[in-house]
């Protein structure tokens, strides 16, 4: 029985790659923070009203912003409640279907990362892209919201 083996020196190396590798460390944290967003949405309820983070906006103005009603939105989404999410928020459903993409964005772009390293500048360059026009995408109405308040 074979209680320890020893690593060959290309498999050290490989650890030592993936663990120097700027790229993969930040997928990782991207990765865990559109996890914890998404445990956040179904941990608390919105028929409790439970959420710790309020709108500051709402808070100091006493008017909700384009943003308001994003995590009843959100938990609603995880709840399968989709009409009722639209009603929270409008933009949720669009804002929810970015991080669903980006967290495959993430995992799938580490995967390729790994498997194929003399791709990865290409492979970078393509997630960029890619990130950028789905950002684009589900947070353009925030984007012009923000440009007309100038």
């Amino acid at each position: 029985m074979i209680l320890y083996r020893r690593k060959s020196n290309t498999q050290k190396r490989s650890d030592v790659r993936f663990r120097n590798e700027p790229y993969h460390i930040i997928n990782i944290i991207f990765a865990g923070v559109i996890v914890i967003i998404f445990v956040y949405s179904g941990f608390f309820s919105p028929e409790k009203n439970n959420y710790p983070v309020v709108c500051i906006h709402e808070k100091l103005t006493g008017e909700p912003c384009l943003s308001c009603g994003l995590s009843h939105s959100f938990s609603l989404i995880l709840r399968g409640r989709l009409s009722e999410a639209y009603k929270w928020n409008q933009y949720g459903m669009r804002i929810f279907l970015f991080f669903v993409a980006q967290l495959i964005f993430r995992l799938d772009f580490l995967r390729l990362s790994i498997n194929s390293p003399a791709n990865r500048k290409q492979l970078i360059i393509y997630d960029s892209i890619a990130s950028g026009i789905v950002f684009i995408i589900a947070f353009w109405p925030f984007i012009t919201g923000i440009i007309q308040g100038f």
